[in-house]
């Protein structure tokens, strides 16, 4: 099995724990998960500036870093704050759930040269099966 149908699958068990997680923690506001989807991908207006800023943007988005610090919020808050505690953990199912899926698709984190070069490879018309190595 090559690396990237191994990432492939990881990202796809993330996908399905915080699908999991939603409807099992958070059984009356599973649905945010899948109607905020496109809500994260509002971090590729930074384009409209340049590739650099679109990166930027879209990168500090895309990072698994937010939605684990949400997860943590909600569990440390489970006990004394429930509001907080459910929408942050809903949030951060969302925001797992949206990542996981870019990534199982091989949309990874933007190199600043443009938007179809990712840390996963080119996306688009023109890319290869198999990841390039990134320009460091």
């Amino acid at each position: 099995m090559s690396p990237l149908t191994v990432q492939r699958l990881e990202k796809l068990v993330v996908v399905i724990v915080a699908v999991v997680v939603a409807v099992v923690r958070y059984p009356s506001w599973w649905w945010v998960v899948v109607a905020s989807f496109l809500v994260f991908d509002l971090s590729m207006v930074g384009y409209v500036r340049s590739a650099r800023a679109g990166a930027i943007c879209y990168n500090a988005v895309h990072t698994y870093l937010w939605p684990g610090a949400l997860a943590v919020v909600a569990i440390s808050t489970a006990g004394h704050a429930p509001a907080v505690s459910t929408w942050t953990g809903i949030t951060a199912c969302a925001w797992a759930f949206h990542i996981g899926v870019d990534r199982m698709f091989g949309f990874g984190l933007k190199l600043p040269d443009g938007f179809t070069h990712t840390h996963l490879g080119r996306i688009g018309r023109g890319a290869g099966s198999e990841p390039t190595a990134p320009r460091l």
